[in-house]
């Protein structure tokens, strides 16, 4: 048998290859959507079977729950009259915004006739009274509790020297502490016009003292949790104390640094009612106090509006 050797002449480079009828493909060009495109292609969208799957749930529990709550609540007898139901709720809410809306008015009345509104503060006020109060209460919580985790973590003589003390001060109600630090800081600010009103700095405080533990046992906790490796090789490299926190010690801790931190804000924001309602700071624990002292038809509904807004205000702090 004789095998003939192909030719680069037998081929025809320049014909086409036509596909036959029957084994033709219809391809659909699929254009991605306006939000794909302006997203960086390294984040991924949900489809939208799992974005259905993992919303439909807690959507259904919210709705039973409010259908739950419309139901129930005619049944419930209190002081005041039977509980608010979510409509009654909502109106309150509403009725919130229209003094919200005619304060601002008023505000800018004053302002354009040259004077000063006196106003008391109204409902949105009050909750951004109450953010900057857990806001500077959780600094300074951080301010103290991130150093002395980081030295607790390091030493573990420092750590057992605090480590009681912690055990101790952590359980402490926020009441039990509102009279000392009262005490404390109307002693410190005599003043008529302090830069800071009391009743703000006692709830901070108040705040600081309640918050900081999660963060200082976290902070020890991932410090002395780094591999041991990293800090053999410090001092093979003669590091100092200073180059040794900034170099190995922080960056490997920072994870529990920061979930501290979530855990101090939220315990900080349970805190900051109680102490507001004590110390008469204006936010929302000042404003839940008046309601239920007021004791008028419209109170319950309002005092209402505030547990949701506190629980709404603390889930979004949590996710931070």
């Amino acid at each position: 048998m004789t095998v003939a050797p192909l030719r680069k002449g037998d081929f025809a480079m320049d014909q086409q290859v036509e596909i036959p009828a029957d084994a033709a493909v219809a391809v659909q060009v699929v254009q991605p959507s306006l939000l794909r495109r302006l997203l960086p292609a390294s984040i991924k969208l949900p489809s939208g079977r799992a974005s259905f799957d993992a919303l439909w749930p807690p959507f259904m529990g919210i709705l039973g729950f409010l259908a739950l709550w419309a139901l129930l609540a005619p049944l419930v007898k209190t002081s005041l009259g039977t509980l608010p139901g979510p409509g009654d709720v909502w109106d309150a809410f509403k009725g919130l915004m229209v003094e919200f809306s005619a304060a601002r008015a008023s505000a800018a009345e004053a302002v354009a006739a040259g004077s000063t509104y006196t106003g008391p503060p109204t409902f949105i006020d009050q909750i951004f009274t109450s953010l900057q109060t857990v806001a500077m209460g959780f600094t300074l919580a951080t301010l103290v509790a991130v150093p002395l985790g980081l030295v607790a973590g390091m030493s573990k003589r420092i750590n057992a020297a605090i480590n009681p003390l912690v055990q101790i001060l952590k359980p402490i109600s926020p009441l039990a502490w509102l009279p000392i630090v009262t005490m404390v800081v109307s002693a410190s600010i005599t003043g008529e016009n302090p830069t800071l009103p009391k009743s703000f700095v006692i709830s901070a405080v108040v705040v600081m003292l309640c918050s900081l533990w999660p963060t200082l046992i976290n902070t020890a906790i991932g410090t002395a949790s780094i591999d041991k490796d990293l800090l053999n090789v410090g001092r093979v490299l003669k590091l100092g104390w200073m180059a040794r926190l900034t170099k190995l010690v922080l960056p490997s801790a920072l994870p529990y640094i920061f979930t501290g931190m979530r855990l101090s804000l939220g315990t900080g924001w349970m805190v900051l009612i109680a102490a507001e309602m004590l110390a008469q700071n204006p936010g929302l624990g000042k404003f839940v106090w008046d309601e239920f002292q007021n004791g008028s038809e419209k109170s319950l509904a309002r005092i209402m509006v505030a547990v949701v807004v506190i629980g709404l205000i603390g889930f979004a702090l949590d996710r931070i």
